[in-house]
């Protein structure tokens, strides 16, 4: 059937309201962009989100929404779409929202691998809240609620997900609008819970956090665009690469110590492994390049599917096809 979505169709007529500048505009502008390429209708999406910047999202959608309670997200989206498994669902978490109050719906989420895509905006602070550092902010980080600097070392996204049993993660950076569209389009695609990590910046309480790895001048020797199927290069002229070494990974200059395209690995975002995956996604964009892009895509049964199966065969088994009809199965009587 022919797709004659275009981004407008998913937006809402509410006035956009979050700092100028703020990495949620372009992450917003992404999500648009991707539902039109993916082409489901309006009516057949809903948008979940918590408390915080990002969650106010679902206002600016063109779809079904619900602005939840604060860490809730993940705990609504499941049950919306296990009521609903022909809905598409979205939920919108910060990393506050997301992995601190919500942090056990979020990893319990991911192990049923119910069938929702997760977008987690991570910009390291509470911006909503003004200025509280969140379970993503690095250790000796100075913020409102930690005037000396952080004592704790900080969650990573992706070590969640993988430590949670999760089949998708993807990366991406919220001024990198083509690799968010490509990677929230995977994640609809995918069956099962995605989880997408998109690095945002908080113009007013964090700004410029991610600019060791995300200005221009150094975007692309710091990062890695990940597609499966393909050479992990990266750098400007795409002259270095991934390679193995030994149980690690090594980032290396073709042509340099030896070292050519042969040498270089091939990303298989398929492979049911989860241990090079893990390695990837921990890579930091310190001696090793930051991977953006598709780094898991593994199918799986989900939540959503199995349940829906085991309440057909039990309806089918005990003979009734609505509550009513269970409650009257056993012995009635009528009190005069």
């Amino acid at each position: 059937m022919e797709n004659n979505y275009t981004a407008a169709c998913y937006k809402s007529d509410q006035s956009v309201r979050w700092c100028p500048g703020c990495g949620d505009h372009a992450i917003l502008n992404s999500l648009h962009k991707a539902m039109a390429t993916i082409g489901i209708a309006p009516h057949k999406i809903a948008v979940i989100s918590g408390i915080g910047c990002s969650s106010r999202l679902p206002y600016y959608m063109n779809t079904y929404g619900f602005h939840t309670i604060h860490g809730r997200a993940a705990a609504v989206a499941t049950g919306f779409k296990a009521a609903n498994p022909d809905m598409t669902v979205w939920q919108i978490s910060g990393d506050g929202d997301g992995l601190a109050i919500g942090g056990n719906h979020f990893i319990h989420a991911v192990r049923r691998n119910i069938d929702i895509n997760i977008i987690l905006f991570n910009n390291k602070i509470y911006g909503l809240t003004k200025g509280q550092y969140s379970p993503t902010s690095d250790r000796g980080f100075v913020s409102k609620s930690s005037p000396y600097g952080t004592v704790e070392d900080p969650f990573i996204p992706a070590e969640l997900v993988f430590g949670a049993r999760g089949n998708f993660f993807a990366r991406s950076i919220d001024v990198e609008l083509a690799i968010s569209q490509e990677v929230l389009v995977a994640a609809a695609a995918h069956h099962g819970t995605s989880v997408t990590e998109i690095l945002q910046n908080c113009v007013i309480f964090n700004n410029g956090i991610h600019n060791p790895i995300t200005d221009k001048e150094v975007r692309a020797d710091r990062t890695i665009h990940l597609r499966h199927g393909e050479k992990m290069l990266f750098g400007k002229d795409l002259n270095k690469g991934i390679v193995q070494d030994g149980f690690g990974l090594k980032a290396v200059e073709l042509g340099v110590d030896g070292y050519t395209i042969d040498d270089v690995l091939v990303h298989d975002a398929h492979t049911p492994s989860n241990f090079l995956h893990q390695q990837l996604a921990m890579m930091d964009g310190k001696s090793l390049p930051l991977a953006l892009g598709v780094i898991r895509d593994v199918e799986a049964p989900t939540y959503d599917a199995s349940l829906t199966a085991q309440v057909e065969q039990v309806k089918s088994a005990k003979g009734f096809n609505s509550l009513r009809e269970m409650i009257l199965a056993g012995d009635t009587w009528t009190v005069e």
